[in-house]
């Protein structure tokens, strides 16, 4: 079998660095705050070259809260692309904010800057810019509207761990960004466990004390907030598996290669695109055919797990329904039922690679 995803592999290759992780949080009975938080967020601060780094209980949380420590009138509308997980939405309607979906770029699958610039009102008060399946968005492009309209940038960085654009990590270009460590990110926690990324050192104040009861202090609450922190067990294995992660990145992008490489003959599938100023790091390697279900019945026949992602655009969903959006003319909206992932990760070896290259080449030549 090919797994899509092999934690238990991942956790096997590190197993001592982790029980002994898990046992120092125990041993000290350091389960909520603490120094195991503070070392992980000064950590993933200066990974992602940035001042200020929040830990929060997952990715949505991440979200949520970066929206609304940016203080943005009510009922403001706030700009996503059409291909994400709804996370990046349920996160604008759940502050109080409009959703309006714009379209992804047929290359990467990125926020369509071209899209973005005709979605933009005078309502416009924020865009979620969503650096999907491990490519940056193009975010010289997405930072030049948000000063001419001056708009917030939040990115959304769930899929994108270590991601870099024009030598910048992902999380540290925008006003803010937010981080899942859902368990198969391409950093993940053993459970929930999210953060935020800012240079905005007031910012990041904000976003604290909104994670943690509107308070800096105990029992001094300056407004009310919410219960977002991340646990001392999550950010001691994080900081443990954090040292790890440009080497399993680099292992995704030789993977990502190869398939390209050997896929590349193939006219009826269309592969990802890497542009030039990305440093990508494949949480996903999304390839397009018209024969998708086939494809995924085939092989999982031949013992090889896939996934798709997203079968349903969001507009599409019942959930926005009321936007009228799921007929609009959206590239977003007819690509979802070509999607395929196909199996990655640092679990994979260079023989699983070539047998899903010799596979997928079998079944659609």
């Amino acid at each position: 079998m090919i797994k899509f995803l092999d934690l238990k592999k991942q956790y096997n290759e590190i197993r001592l660095e982790i029980d002994q992780a898990i046992q120092n949080v125990i041993n000290d009975s350091a389960f909520v705050g603490g120094n195991y938080v503070a070392n992980f967020e000064q950590a993933f601060a200066a990974y992602n070259q940035v001042k200020c780094c929040v830990g929060v209980a997952n990715g949505t949380d991440a979200l949520e809260i970066a929206l609304e420590s940016l203080d943005l009138p009510k009922a403001s509308e706030i700009i996503v692309p059409a291909n994400s997980f709804i996370a990046s939405s349920e996160s604008i309607t759940r502050c109080g904010h409009r959703v309006v979906f714009c379209d992804c770029d047929s290359r990467n699958y990125t926020l369509s800057v071209e899209s973005l610039k005709s979605k933009i009102t005078k309502k416009t008060k924020a865009i979620i810019a969503v650096h999907l399946y491990g490519h940056p968005c193009d975010m010289d492009a997405i930072n030049d509207i948000a000063k001419l309209f001056k708009i917030k940038v939040i990115e959304d960085c769930a899929q994108a761990h270590g991601a870099i654009y024009r030598g910048k990590k992902v999380g540290s270009i925008g006003t803010i960004g937010a981080f899942s460590f859902y368990p198969g990110k391409n950093l993940g926690a053993y459970g929930d466990a999210g953060a935020i990324t800012t240079n905005d050192e007031d910012l990041a104040k904000k976003c604290k004390m909104l994670a943690n009861h509107g308070r800096i202090e105990k029992y001094n609450h300056e407004f009310e907030g919410r219960n977002s922190r991340l646990d001392g067990v999550q950010a001691a294995i994080l900081s443990t598996k954090l040292k790890h992660l440009d080497v399993w990145n680099q292992k995704r992008i030789k993977i990502a290669d190869n398939y390209i490489e050997g896929l590349k003959g193939i006219k009826s599938i269309i592969l990802p695109k890497r542009e030039a100023w990305a440093l990508a790091v494949y949480h996903l390697f999304v390839i397009r055919t018209n024969r998708r279900d086939e494809l995924q019945k085939y092989l999982k026949e031949k013992n090889i797990e896939t996934g798709i992602h997203y079968p349903i655009a969001l507009p599409k969903l019942k959930a926005y329904e009321y936007l009228n959006q799921a007929k609009e003319n959206l590239f977003a909206n007819e690509v979802d039922k070509t999607l395929l992932s196909l199996p990655i990760g640092e679990h994979l070896t260079e023989k699983d690679c070539d047998l899903v290259i010799k596979e997928v080449g079998a079944f659609l030549k």
